[in-house]
C-alpha cells in the first residue's frame, strides 16, 4: 500500500503530542472525515475542546477542510496524510520533542491495545485467532536491531489491502526497543 506520510518538524511534534490530538488524528485516519461535534460524541469531549485540538492540528498541517463536505454551518475536516513518522532527532530541541510525542503515542496504543483485549471474546473465531499478544528478546547489535525494525516496517507498507464481505481494520503495532535498565545510558 502507497502511503503518504508527514515528518513533522519538532514544533509540529509538539502541537501533535497530545493524546486527545492523536486520538482525533487516528479516527479521521481511520474512520475518514467527521465534524468537531461528531469527533466530541466519540471521543466524549465537549465540541468546544473538540473545536480548539481540530483547530491546533491544522495549524501545524495534519488535518485539513474536508471542501466537499458539509455546508456554512458544518466544517468537516480529513487527515491531510494517513501516517506520521519521525527522523532520529539530532538536536536537544528535536530530542525533547520526539520524547514527547512518543509519550502520548504509548498512552494511545496502550488505550488500543486494553480495548483489544477487552473485546476479544466478542469477535468472531477467525478475528480471535489473529491476535498476538508476544514479545521476543534477541540480543542483537544497534545496527541490526535497525534492520530488523526496517525489514518488519517494510513487510507491513507492502502488504495489498483487500476488499470484500469478510475484510476488517486489522491493526499492527510495531514496539521495537531496547529493554528497559539493560544498556547504558549515554549521559550527554
Amino acid at each position: 500500500m502507497e502511503l503518504t506520510r508527514i515528518t513533522p518538524t519538532p514544533q509540529q511534534l509538539r502541537a501533535l503530542s497530545h493524546p486527545v490530538r492523536l486520538r482525533m488524528l487516528g479516527l479521521l485516519r481511520a474512520e475518514g472525515p467527521a465534524t468537531a461535534t461528531g469527533l466530541a460524541t466519540r471521543l466524549g469531549l465537549n465540541s468546544g475542546a473538540t473545536s480548539y485540538h481540530l483547530r491546533q492540528l491544522a495549524t501545524h498541517g495534519f488535518i485539513e477542510d474536508d471542501a466537499g463536505r458539509g455546508n456554512g454551518r458544518e466544517r468537516w475536516w480529513r487527515a491531510a496524510h494517513q501516517s506520521t513518522f519521525t527522523d532520529q532527532p539530532a538536536t536537544e530541541e528535536e530530542r525533547a520533542a520526539v520524547r514527547a510525542f512518543e509519550q502520548s503515542v504509548a498512552v494511545v496504543q496502550t488505550e488500543f491495545l486494553q480495548r483489544a483485549v477487552e473485546e476479544q471474546e466478542l469477535l468472531p473465531e477467525a478475528w480471535r485467532r489473529t491476535t498476538r499478544l508476544s514479545d521476543w528478546m534477541v540480543r542483537l547489535t544497534p545496527a541490526r536491531a535497525e534492520a530488523l525494525v526496517t525489514a518488519l516496517e517494510r513487510i507491513v507498507e507492502e502488504v495489498d489491502e483487500e476488499e470484500g464481505a469478510e475484510v476488517g481494520d486489522f491493526m499492527v503495532v510495531l514496539q521495537a526497543y531496547p529493554r528497559p535498565g539493560t544498556q547504558v545510558v549515554d549521559p550527554s
